[in-house]
């Protein structure tokens, strides 16, 4: 499903997640030498709220959290050198670029006279002065399965795959219908016994009303609140829980609804390639959610006191809006990759995916395209907790046309972890494969930028990889002659080991770690520019 959102119904995962603890041992780094697997460390106190905002940031031995040390970076590898600018170009659902916390990390195109209503630089893209906007007015689409089946009975196997599992969703969305509307209905039946909106886990005990419903609902919001840690509120996560289901039901899944009608283009043209508008957060700045916390991750203002932190400050965003609220279309993607390519990203972040790709050889080709220009693509693993080296469970896009053998090395496929290093530590809801997974980041409650001046806990693949990205972007920015290929094996090879043995995927399987991924290891800003540094020497 695309985007990777937080996690497919993620609210509602928040809710039955239970905290996990685990007993570490740690050997001790010198300065400058490679943080390496952990061998002794006792796992610290509950987090500080200043340390959940940014434990993506922090170090394994010294803050014993599975960040990505790039605080350590900046301190021991940083002070005093000065980086290049890199163009990181974002392909999601649009991005809030007026967001306080964003601001001087916008990409603005040099060659395009704002406002003028002419195509300046011959592009095809009037006015794209900060990007391009392919899905114009467009917000909700279906999902790919559904376009598939819309289409009719063509005999093929991608049809009945895609029938079975129209049928399945279509079943399960009923029950999460009712599920959310239960919960729904708990939520206002406590915030009338408390008479607020907001209300902690702590607040629940002041309730003394015996009323039978309310008892129910303080029963059942005690062990939300109880499983789901601090930094759940119910106010919103809740409605985002409801939007998220209803949206599938009215929307992804819904057969008569057409979303594509009002972009006026032919999405099985490939030559068809000019449409939309240079509006890049989209006809409802709030639907730019995703791609906006996605942008923040990366580039969001370093020590300003607002919100959290970026990785790197050297970047300056492009914003190619391509994701709607259902499945994006492999033209638009395939497009956007190249527009990216064409107006100069080293980076492109790819926060989506879909189970069906029927033209993937479009998308085959931009990624193609972005390899010859030396351009390094990061990829969301997805959320559905599979083994994605299973050929029911590919996740599209992908460098592989048989998913095994990579046509060319600059992709790079993240899934993501939790910041409790232990047997535990790789998210649940994250996909993995010992083939088509490449290495792990941050994943799970990562605090950014959202639309309209505001900030949020989210998480997902799609939280997973921009802070990849965004490790990636450093390299570029400090180590230019490095090429895409070459930062891609640096986030592979210089990462930090998981545990010998994790948890994984919707079953809870303890696995070995070489069942994770390729390299079995989380990315490490502090290793890879180490390791960036020796090899720019060579």
């Amino acid at each position: 499903m695309s985007p990777i959102k937080i996690n497919t119904l993620s609210a509602f995962a928040l809710l039955v997640l239970a905290g996990c603890s685990a007993t570490l041992q740690a050997q001790v780094s010198t300065p400058r030498e490679p943080l390496i697997a952990p061998m002794a460390i006792v796992k610290k106190a509950p987090l500080s709220e200043n340390e959940l905002k940014r434990w993506s940031h922090l170090d394994l031995i010294k803050d014993s959290i599975p960040g990505m040390s790039v605080d350590k970076a900046y301190a021991e590898l940083l002070q005093g050198k000065k980086g290049v600018k890199v163009i990181v170009g974002i392909v999601d659902s649009g991005v809030d670029i007026e967001h306080p916390d964003l601001q001087g990390m916008i990409w603005t195109n040099p060659k395009e006279i704002p406002g003028n209503g002419i195509d300046d630089d011959k592009n095809g893209f009037i006015d794209d002065i900060h990007g391009w906007n392919f899905l114009g007015d467009a917000v909700h689409e279906n999902l790919e399965l559904t376009r598939i089946i819309k289409k009719g009975d063509d005999g093929s196997a991608q049809y009945k795959s895609a029938l079975a599992q129209y049928e399945e969703k279509s079943k399960k969305v009923v029950e999460d219908k009712q599920q959310v509307d239960f919960l729904i209905d708990v939520h206002n039946t406590i915030k009338k016994a408390l008479n607020k909106t907001s209300y902690k886990l702590e607040d629940l005990s002041t309730i003394t009303s015996t009323d039978p419903k309310v008892s129910r609902s303080k029963m059942v919001m005690t062990q939300i609140l109880t499983n789901a840690g601090p930094t759940f509120d119910p106010e919103s996560e809740l409605e985002d829980y409801r939007e998220s289901v209803y949206d599938q039901f009215n929307y992804n899944l819904n057969k008569e609804y057409d979303g594509r009608k009002i972009v006026g283009d032919n999405p099985d043209d490939i030559k068809d390639a000019h449409y939309g508008n240079n509006v890049v957060f989209g006809p409802d700045k709030e639907k730019a959610l995703h791609g906006t916390h996605v942008a923040g991750i990366i580039a969001q203002v370093r020590g300003n006191n607002l919100g959290g932190d970026g990785i790197t400050n050297n970047v300056e965003i492009l914003t190619v809006r391509a994701v709607p609220d259902g499945d994006e279309y492999d033209k638009d993607i395939a497009l956007a990759i190249r527009y990216a390519v064409d107006n100069g990203a080293k980076v492109i972040n790819g926060s989506f995916g879909k189970s069906f790709s029927p033209h993937k050889t479009w998308v085959y080709d931009a990624i193609k395209y972005a390899a010859k220009k030396d351009v390094l693509i990061v990829h969301a693993a997805g959320n559905d907790g599979y083994d994605i080296d299973k050929t029911e469970n590919i996740n599209y896009p992908n460098d592989s046309e048989d998913n095994i053998k990579e046509f060319t090395n600059n992709v790079i496929t993240i899934g993501a972890i939790n910041k409790d290093y232990g047997q535990n530590v790789v998210a649940a809801f994250s996909n993995f494969g010992k083939i088509n997974v490449d290495v792990f980041a941050p994943g799970e409650e990562i605090y950014a930028t959202v639309p309209n001046n505001k900030y949020k806990y989210l998480q997902g693949t799609s939280m997973a990889s921009p802070n990849a990205a965004g490790v990636a972007a450093l390299i570029r920015s400090y180590y230019p002659k490095l090429k895409a290929a070459q930062v891609k094996q640096i986030l592979m090879d210089s990462g930090v080991a998981l545990p010998a043995t994790v948890v994984l995927g919707e079953d809870h399987e303890s696995k070995p770690v070489s069942e994770t991924s390729k390299t079995g290891k989380m990315v490490n800003a502090y290793n890879a520019l180490l390791m960036a540094e020796k090899m720019s020497k060579k």
